[in-house]
């Protein structure tokens, strides 16, 4: 069934329902839905097969063959043709306004969306309070064969335009899970740890003598990596089988919480080659 077409010309009902997904969580959470912009998010979300709901365009200026491959080759529901100065006001960009905008569905929050190998890696990360730093470690689970990633608390909004511009389009090519507590958390890997006898939990703290090379990650692994002001929480270092850091040299004390994250997903993946 082809795409029906809707031609949106002034801030009507249309246009302020794309535009208060882009703006509210509270919002998107309600409709189910989210606002994509960039080329790469895109293109990754189509080749992700996620559900595109809308594609959002404007037919003023001639569209690029990129452009015009994704709309001919559409699933999505609808394609909403806007004018030139509704789709400017859209587009985060202050130059080279995007071609196409997408309204996405939100996915079922099932931890069964995350898909387990022979040595499955899954990173949990708590209350993430930067949308950069969670964007950046979703491309750093995405590069480094993480299998799925989990947050979980009072964390900013995974959906959030910020949060997907961050993580470069790779958002869309690796399992997001949002829980409200580690409690879920706990229950869903004991669950793992009967199904993987060797199965570990590693915790990434600052406040152990371990140094990260010392641990073995050729086995399963669950990596927990704590907010970036307070640290893993004492729940989630229960868990843990072991905790552990990265070694460092100068008088700082602590990477920036995605870096740490990319430097031990590095060593797991280093590791795993080896073996």
């Amino acid at each position: 069934m082809k795409p029906k077409i809707i031609k949106v010309y002034n801030k009507n009902n249309e246009y302020q329902h794309i535009q208060v997904l882009k703006r509210n969580r509270k919002k998107r959470s309600k409709f189910n839905e989210f606002f994509v912009e960039g080329a790469k998010s895109i293109t990754y979300a189509v080749q992700n097969n996620w559900k595109i709901l809308s594609f959002i365009y404007c037919t003023e200026t001639e569209l690029s063959l990129w452009a015009k491959n994704i709309l001919n080759n559409s699933t999505a529901e609808k394609h909403i043709e806007l004018s030139a100065q509704l789709m400017t006001d859209l587009s985060d960009k202050d130059e080279d306004v995007s071609e196409i905008l997408a309204i996405v569905s939100i996915p079922e929050n099932n931890l069964e969306r995350i898909k387990l190998y022979d040595n499955p890696l899954i990173v949990i990360f708590d209350r993430p309070s930067n949308h950069g730093n969670l964007g950046t470690l979703i491309r750093s689970c995405e590069a480094l064969n993480v299998d799925g990633l989990i947050i979980t608390g009072h964390a900013v909004d995974l959906y959030d335009v910020k949060t997907i511009r961050a993580s470069l389009g790779t958002f869309f090519s690796i399992p997001i899970i949002r829980l409200d507590s580690h409690k879920e958390v706990s229950n869903w890997l004991e669950k793992i740890k009967e199904e993987y006898n060797n199965f570990q939990i590693i915790g990434s703290t600052s406040q152990t003598e371990t140094s990260i090379e010392k641990a073995d990650f050729s086995r399963p692994t669950a990596l927990l990596i704590g907010n970036e002001t307070k640290g893993l929480s004492f729940k989630y270092k229960e868990m843990c089988d072991a905790l552990v850091k990265i070694p460092m040299y100068g008088e700082i004390t602590s990477f920036n919480v995605s870096c740490a994250a990319s430097i031990m997903l590095y060593e797991i993946d280093r590791q795993r080659r080896g073996a």
